[in-house]
């Protein structure tokens, strides 16, 4: 197989580790890839690389690029983008990947840029399949199909890129599950000389001094999750749901209508614009369930839906439907709980 045409995944690192995210990607480059039946490739670029494919090489990658210099550590915008600006020029990927974070949202934009290739950003899922142009009646084939909510989550959108290569998505955290391929899964490493890839003027930004703070929420970790929407009213009854997590063991989410509210930190908002959960149990109180909410907790094992509405469109996805007002329901929940539970 050639070193062209491939799926590559630009892999994050911090404190000796590849972000979740970019393992996430792994996981689904890698069914694309047996798809297509080409190479699955990944890019690391930093400081202390050592062993670093034994994090990689387990989820199914054949060629893993490692581009070490102290100075590519942290991360800063021009020689990250000039390493995967030159060696995509060189490798011709397919198909390019990178988590929609901070780092993403700003490396994204400059390689499609850069290389005329198009860029779908927070897609919620990522396909292969056919496309017919509708004007010029070309047929394509094996396309990607980077599929995201669109005009304000009323419909789901399905981007293909016909012509430009690489076609390339960032994915949020949490959207795509990880998998492992095979703990013993080898494939080659290659090591890039940074200074063929970039150049001194790339360096002329320099970090002094670099702080980073850690979320205190932990909505991915938590098994139970109660999550308020507009419907819940106000603030005040956000401490109602507050209760119920609590009780529970669990932790509180929100809708963006809700955290737009201003009833709660947008660090607890679930969906295409927050993180993505898959709890054991989700409760979701007032919440209407627009395909951006959906999104991000329809993985879930148990969904309970509490809403005054018996036709909301959350309640189409719901394991269990509660009719009724959430300052009645909620308090009864928490009633019965603590009955049953000594």
């Amino acid at each position: 197989m050639s070193e062209k045409n491939n799926i590559i995944v630009y892999c994050e690192y911090e404190d000796g580790r590849v972000a979740d995210v970019s393992l996430e990607l792994l996981t689904k480059g890698r069914q694309l890839a047996d798809k297509l039946g080409v190479k699955l490739q990944a890019v690391v670029a930093g400081d202390n690389l050592k062993d670093i494919e034994k994090q990689i090489f387990p989820y199914g990658v054949d060629t893993i690029y490692k581009v070490q210099d102290s100075r590519l550590y942290p991360y800063t915008s021009l020689p990250h983008s000039s390493i995967l600006i030159n060696l995509f020029r060189e490798i011709e990927p397919r198909i390019a990947f990178m988590g929609a974070t901070s780092i993403g949202r700003d490396l994204g934009p400059r390689v499609s840029s850069a290389l005329h290739s198009g860029l779908t950003a927070d897609c919620t899922a990522l396909e292969i399949g056919d496309h017919k142009d509708p004007k010029t009646g070309t047929e394509y084939r094996d396309l990607l199909y980077q599929i995201r909510p669109a005009f304000g989550g009323n419909i789901v959108a399905t981007i293909v890129n016909p012509e430009c290569r690489p076609q390339m998505a960032t994915v949020r955290e949490g959207v795509m599950k990880r998998e492992v391929r095979d703990s013993n899964y080898v494939g080659e490493v290659i090591d890039l000389d940074p200074g063929k890839y970039t150049s001194p003027e790339d360096f002329v930004v320099e970090i002094i001094d670099r702080h980073v703070e850690k979320s205190k929420v932990n909505l991915k970790g938590s098994p139970i999750i109660v999550a308020g929407g507009y419907g819940v009213g106000s603030k005040e009854n956000f401490e109602l749901l507050q209760k119920l997590a609590e009780t529970l063991g669990g932790e509180v989410g929100a809708s963006r209508a809700a955290v737009d509210a201003g009833w709660i930190d947008h660090d607890r908002q679930i969906g295409q614009t927050g993180v993505t959960v898959r709890p054991k149990l989700y409760i979701a109180c007032g919440i209407s369930g627009q395909i951006q909410h959906i999104a991000g907790m329809q993985d879930s094992s148990i969904i309970i839906s509490i809403n005054s509405d018996p036709n909301a469109p959350i309640n189409t996805i719901a394991d269990y439907v509660i009719t009724g007002k959430m300052e009645d329901v909620v308090p009864k929940l928490i009633k019965y709980y603590k009955k049953n539970s000594k």
